[in-house]
């Protein structure tokens, strides 16, 4: 199982020598992961009644993009990975684009975390359908991977055309592996159906044991391999080290490919603050197996 650390972007500002530290902390306590959350508007809940999430127009988040190209210039051999970028809300064509040169600058240290996103708010400031993009995101995938990996694509989709054309350079990575967040029924088979991992995100009901099951499941059905699709589960700074050992041994035992530590939320303020906890993190856990090359 390989470690990383989600970037707290929510809770040191957007200072850039703290995010150059934080970054290179992260690469060298020994995580193999960095990943990124993405948002592109904060809605203000003033005269939004029904607004219920703690992300608003005050919370801040980097462009991912961007700071994927300084993360690239600042590390050697750091995973830089969207979790999740909000795909149906962007062009397809351009995030084809922009991904291809972040696996160009990093050399191929680049996961592709995607998902149909929650805020409608985002996808009307951005002239995108609200309600189809959970059908919308498989074809979005499939024409990234024939941009990813083909000089010239002429492609004839319900939402996409393009005609004798193609993005140059091409990226490393041919495909960049696309991992899907979520959790409801549908997304859990389009992750078995099309995705190369899940990042889950949020704990189903049923819990998460059961649900990757239900990925494998789907994955068979498709006639893909179960054991291909990778899992990425989410732990946290709450409880002791013995509570973080135990949720490690956890994921362990459901057969996760990756573990990321989520540092928000627990009353660090600063950015020393963010690697003093994360180091303690790595110390205390790091006897369950670091992170091996495969």
């Amino acid at each position: 199982m390989r470690y990383g650390v989600i970037f707290p972007q929510t809770e040191f500002g957007a200072d850039p020598v703290a995010v150059r530290d934080y970054i290179q902390a992260v690469e060298g306590i020994g995580y193999d992961h960095l990943l990124v959350y993405d948002h592109v508007l904060g809605a203000d809940p003033t005269n939004r009644p029904t607004w219920r999430s703690t992300y608003t127009h005050a919370t801040p988040f980097h462009e991912p993009m961007v700071l994927f190209g300084y993360a690239a210039a600042l590390t050697s051999r750091l995973e830089l990975v969207n979790g999740v970028l909000v795909l149906p809300q962007r062009q397809t064509a351009l995030v084809a684009k922009q991904t291809a040169e972040v696996d160009i600058l990093c050399d191929g240290r680049f996961r592709f975390g995607v998902g149909v996103g929650w805020n409608d708010v985002e996808f009307q400031a951005l002239n995108a359908n609200f309600h189809d993009r959970g059908e919308r995101i498989v074809e979005q995938i499939a024409l990234l991977r024939r941009l990813w990996t083909r000089p010239v694509v002429t492609f004839h989709g319900r939402w996409h055309h393009v005609e004798a054309a193609g993005i140059n350079p091409l990226p490393r990575q041919r495909p960049i592996p696309i991992w899907m967040g979520g959790w409801d029924e549908r997304v859990l088979q389009r992750i078995g159906e099309v995705a190369d991992g899940w990042m889950p995100l949020r704990r189903p009901p049923e819990g998460w044991r059961a649900a990757v099951e239900r990925v494998r499941q789907y994955a068979h059905a498709a006639g893909r391999n179960p054991a291909a699709i990778g899992v990425e589960g989410r732990t946290s700074l709450k409880g002791t080290p013995d509570d973080w050992r135990a949720n490690v041994d956890e994921w362990r035992s459901i057969g996760a490919t990756h573990l990321s530590l989520n540092p928000i939320g627990h009353g660090l303020k600063t950015v020393d603050e963010h690697i003093v906890a994360i180091r303690h993190w790595w110390e205390e856990t790091a006897e369950l197996g670091s992170s091996p090359a495969t």
